[in-house]
């Protein structure tokens, strides 16, 4: 993994390579470790919005190492769309664990169950009496019926399967909070960085796996203690994953994505294809039998999502919801233009003299991934990530098994992918990956 001094992860792993890291990591001694909920209100675009983040932390606060650049080491986790901050905390618990790092995991806006200290969402996300599940920004404020249309979109079939969606009425507060929350999300993270990951202390490397990617990215210009990106099966900027898929998102702003089992099916199908081989598919209802038990175990997560137009940089939708949260603020058309701007930023890497450049960026990719494929990396992801200017230091590492849900376990990885790959990102932030591009 060295070259001349400097430190460069491994091309690929192979499966026997992961095991060995894996036993590494994990008879690392333990680190006792605490966690601590905040729940914090934000003003963003004329509304309040209340947002949760789960901080790890050694017991003891003098294991925190300290990275190649003389700092603490600090990370910031985001889970995909449709989790909470409990989807990350196998990694997150990982990591306090074993190398004692100070993790702040965000929940999205919204999608934090501020109803109950359990955080677990009730039922199913369409109840059996039509009651749809819907964010909740602000405690004790609810989403009415009457505040959106429940409508089956059949435009991406072939991809996602029947969606349904929740399509937020104009005049209405589900509107305006579907306008406004790419605004609160990114005030909602730099709050955290600045709170609980203070520059003066830390060193910050993010994570966000799918969805949770783009977001992270766009955070590694406006948080200036933000290192680079620790990553494994995170989306890069919006405009790319756009690029990787292979489509653009042609959707409205205000449509809010209830998920159902189909949103395991779409991963589960591809995974067993790869794995197993077309023949694998044979065993379809089996297949559907564990589709329809994972659902049901990951019903108390939120399950819902709005992110997809910063997830696919879907300029059309970015500008509408500024223009109407601008609208509603009465703004005029100079603050009008720039909150345009600042929205559609949201899916690509800051320009100009005065912005802080991309930094180094790390990433892995799992064998058996639905999109996170080698053809994409190689023949898009990356060269796009070389055409950047400043183009930022970016290498993938190819792993020789997993899929997109790299927490699963498998024979000789019991906590599947995350102890090898905590470990290689140990590896390089103490090595000094980091320091420069």
């Amino acid at each position: 993994m060295t070259k001349k001094g400097i430190w460069e992860p491994p091309a690929t792993l192979d499966k026997e390579t992961l095991i060995k890291l894996s036993d590494e990591v994990l008879s690392r001694p333990d680190i006792s470790f605490g966690e601590t909920e905040h729940i914090f209100r934000i003003e963003a675009l004329g509304l309040d919005w209340d947002v949760g983040v789960m901080i790890y932390e050694p017991t003891d606060q003098s294991l925190v190492p300290t990275g190649a650049d003389g700092k603490k080491v600090g990370m910031f986790v985001l889970a995909g769309g449709s989790g909470d901050y409990r989807a990350m905390e196998q990694l997150t618990r990982l990591i306090v664990r074993k190398f004692g790092y100070r993790i702040a995991t965000m929940t999205y806006p919204g999608r934090l169950y501020l109803s109950d200290p359990s955080r677990n969402w009730p039922g199913d996300t369409i109840a059996a009496d039509g009651i749809v599940r819907t964010p909740i920004w602000q405690h004790d404020e609810f989403v009415s019926p009457e505040e959106f249309d429940l409508i089956v979109d059949e435009s991406l079939r072939a991809r996602y399967g029947r969606r349904m969606v929740a399509r937020a009425k104009p005049g209405t507060r589900f509107y305006d909070r579907m306008a406004a929350w790419p605004a609160a999300f990114e005030k909602a993270m730099k709050t955290v960085c600045r709170d609980h990951l203070p520059e003066d202390e830390f060193s910050i490397y993010v994570h966000g796996h799918s969805t949770g990617g783009p977001f992270v990215h766009l955070l590694t210009q406006r948080v200036e203690n933000v290192r680079g990106v620790v990553g494994i099966e995170n989306s890069p900027f919006g405009y790319m994953f756009s690029k990787m898929v292979g489509y653009e998102w042609d959707g409205p702003f205000n449509d809010l994505l209830v998920r159902t089992w189909r949103d395991i099916a779409r991963y589960r199908g591809a995974e067993v294809r790869s794995e197993e081989g077309e023949q694998g598919l044979m065993r379809l209802p089996w297949i559907m039998e564990e589709v329809f038990e994972d659902w049901e175990k990951t019903l108390t997560q939120p399950q819902f999502k709005a992110e997809y137009p910063l997830h696919y940089a879907a300029d059309h939708a970015l500008e509408a919801a500024a223009r109407a949260a601008a609208q509603r603020l009465e703004m005029d058309q100079a603050d009008t233009a720039a909150l345009v701007d600042q929205f559609v930023g949201y899916g690509r890497e800051l320009n100009g003299p005065e912005v802080k450049p991309v930094p180094p960026i790390l990433l892995s990719i799992c064998k058996h991934s639905r999109d996170h494929t080698e053809k994409v990396y190689d023949e898009i992801v990356l060269p796009m990530f070389a055409a950047m200017d400043p183009a930022p230091k970016v290498r993938l590492t190819k792993l020789g098994t997993g899929s997109h849900h790299y927490e699963y376990p498998e024979e000789g990885l019991p906590e599947g992918l995350v102890g090898p790959i905590t470990g290689l990102w140990h590896e390089a932030i103490m090595e000094g990956y980091y320091l420069e591009n």
